[in-house]
Parts: structure tokens; sequence; C-alpha cells
């Protein structure tokens, strides 16, 4: 994805970048035409930072408008990004595998295929969690918001997918259309809904007891597909990392 405004952002960065994805409503596949751009990756600082007394802070944070595109920026040093992915965290690797790429390397490449032992049964937690945490917000909140309705049910169908056919995709449309004859029309027309409308749209008139039923039904439809998953049930690739993040250090000055 090679909008020069994102790439001035990447370019703008005050350490090396390993990888930079787009996430978001972009990769999720439901931006509105208001959306910002989340920008997220992961950056190597210098050996000299990493030595020195001073604390060095792993998270790399801003936020701002870039010739009329607004841009949320968010780096991990890559040694936390690589402690995340240890801890089965859905949310980094739909970062790593995004097919939305505004920077890459060799190393980005070589992550990918390490990172395909980060990819466990044990995600099924973060997807169960994060939709949680989003159907909470969708239900506390008044007007009701279209986002976060639509985020609860775009991670319980990406865990789904993910649980049944091994590979991480953040795309709701996809991952929609991969449940056949399971479709979703309702989650087609909540989509069609959020992309020809305001970034903080609203329900007018939301069927709350249908959306609840939705969600407890999808939730316990994941559990089963954990269950049943063939993914492994804890992690392979922490050796691998280790190398990597080795040899990363010794080409850092």
């Amino acid at each position: 994805m090679k909008d020069q405004r994102l790439v001035a952002e990447v370019e703008a960065h005050p350490f090396p970048l390993l990888f930079a994805t787009v996430s978001g409503a972009h990769l999720y596949g439901f931006p509105s035409p208001d959306s910002d751009f989340d920008l997220r990756g992961t950056h190597v600082a210098p050996n000299a930072l990493l030595t020195g007394l001073d604390r060095l802070d792993e998270t790399v944070k801003s936020s701002h408008v870039r010739d009329g595109m607004e841009v949320d920026l968010v780096t991990h040093e890559v040694r936390k990004f690589f402690m995340l992915l240890l801890r089965d965290n859905g949310y980094v690797l739909e970062q790593l595998y995004s097919p939305l790429v505004v920077h890459t390397t060799a190393m980005h490449d070589e992550l990918k295929l390490i990172a395909r032992g980060c990819i466990t049964r044990r995600c099924v937690r973060h997807y169960l969690g994060f939709a949680e945490n989003q159907w909470l917000l969708f239900g506390k909140e008044e007007p009701r918001r279209l986002k976060p309705l639509l985020y609860t049910f775009r991670v319980l169908l990406s865990g789904i997918h993910l649980m049944r056919t091994c590979e991480i995709n953040a795309n709701l449309p996809h991952c929609n259309a991969a449940m056949g004859a399971e479709r979703l029309t309702w989650v087609d027309e909540l989509i069609a809904r959020k992309r020809n409308g305001a970034e903080q749209g609203t329900l007018s008139k939301p069927d709350l007891i249908f959306y609840e039923r939705e969600y407890l039904r999808l939730r316990e439809r994941l559990t089963m597909e954990a269950e049943r998953s063939r993914l492994p049930d804890a992690t392979t690739a922490k050796p691998a990392l280790q190398d990597l993040l080795r040899r990363i250090r010794e080409g850092a000055k």
C-alpha cells in the first residue's frame, strides 16, 4: 500500500523499521470515507540505547494529520514485538500478516515464516476477549455506535476462520464469505452501512435482542472450533525468534 503520505510516516520514524503495515478498519474491510489510517509495525532501537542507563520506551506512538490524512502510528521495539508474538496475541499476528504493506524488509519475510509457529489454538483467548470488550463497549453507549458492533463480529469471525483454516485473516468480508452457506447476510449489510457512512456512525433502531443472540451464538461457535482445531496447543517459535533477534542486534548500530 504505497500511499506517499504513509510512506512519509515511515521515513519520519526515529528508528529503522522491520516492517510497517496498515491495520484497523482498512485491514478489516469496512473503512468509512473519514476513517483514519492505523499504521502498525516493528522498529529496531540502536544497541547504545538498549545498553545505556536511560529507560527505553519500547513503543513509539504518534497521531496527526498529514496532507489531509489522519494517521495513527504505533510501533513496538523488536524484542517487545517478539514477546507479544509468544503470548498468542492475535492482534500483533494480524499486523504482521497484513496484506496492506507500507514498508518491508528481508527480515520481515523471515519473521512471517517463523511466526507460523506462534499461531496456536490458544489464540482463541485473544479473540474471545477482544470480542467481549467490544460488545461491552457497544452496550454501554447511547446512541449505539456501528463501529464497536462491527468490531465485535469481526474478531469472532476472524477467530472462527483461524481455528478452522489455521490462517490469519482480519478481513471481515473475506471471513464472512468463507462461511459459505452459513454466511451472515446481515453482516454484509452492516459493512455496507459503515463504508458509506461516518466513522462514528450510529444505529437509529438497533435490534439488540438479535445482535446479542448472534454474539452469544458466535462465541460458542468460536469456542467449539478451537476445541477441534488442528492448530498446536503451544508455540514452537521461541528458539527461532531468539536467533533472529540476536542477528538483528548484531546488525544494529
